[in-house]
């Protein structure tokens, strides 16, 4: 019960960190037994830049994997699906060469890379270190995952507030606005989100693609597009 009231906090917290302008970071910290963590965006359409780290270390790894274009962060965020390097010195080389000559004179012994997606939107990954062994168990796997994809809505959130959306001049008249709001409640359903959470959806897919809302609007309330069909991976 303590470990579960320890998520159920860490979830809160997490939840709320985009307006409270909280660590992204700490709340994986609080419930895994890692030692630390990074919160980066990937490519398109943000960029790739850290958005959270916890210390230099982190911080020092997430640079590295940007300069290089390899590491974990890139793959987990390339498979939309996580991935677990228990012992990174030794299970490295064939798969990220330069990542782990670069990486040798640091203290990461493990790293654990989980994805930041958005139905389609692909916004970058959470990379969790640790510097013993001993590895994730899959119930602490399935946290990182639930915790992920609120880091997820954190991380969308700050960038579209830090980007400029394309505009249309059509999108300011009411029947825009309606079709935005219905597409608004269609998401809502396809994903199981919140209507704030739906929107944002819409907003980071208009983002990502370079459409204006009221095009992703329309596609989404005429059926050409439906993110519940979006694959996984």
């Amino acid at each position: 019960m303590p470990d579960r009231l320890a998520f159920g906090a860490a979830v809160e917290q997490l939840s709320l960190a985009h307006e409270s302008r909280t660590s992204i970071c700490a709340p994986f910290m609080q419930v895994l037994p890692v030692n630390a963590a990074a919160v980066c965006t990937l490519g398109a359409p943000f960029g790739s830049e850290t958005v959270s780290a916890s210390n230099a270390m982190a911080a020092h790894f997430d640079e590295l994997q940007f300069d290089l274009g390899e590491g974990p962060a890139w793959a987990a965020l390339a498979t939309r699906r996580p991935v677990l390097v228990d012992n990174f010195a030794t299970s490295s080389g064939a798969t990220w060469p330069a990542l782990m000559k670069a990486a040798r004179n640091t203290e990461v012994h493990a790293v654990y890379a989980f994805p930041l997606i958005m139905g389609s939107v692909d916004i970058g990954a959470v990379s969790l270190f640790s510097t013993r062994s001993g590895g994730l168990t899959p119930a602490q796997i399935l946290d990182a995952e639930v915790l992920a994809q609120i880091a997820a809505l954190q991380v969308l959130r700050r960038s579209l507030t830090a980007q400029t959306l394309k505009t249309n001049l059509e999108d300011n008249e009411g029947y825009s606005r309606r079709v935005v709001h219905q597409a608004t409640g269609m998401v809502l359903a396809q994903l199981n989100l919140s209507a704030a959470d739906a929107l944002l959806i819409i907003h980071g897919h208009a983002f990502a693609h370079g459409r204006t809302v009221r095009e992703v609007a329309a596609d989404v309330v005429t059926r050409r597009l439906d993110f519940s069909s979006i694959p996984e991976s």
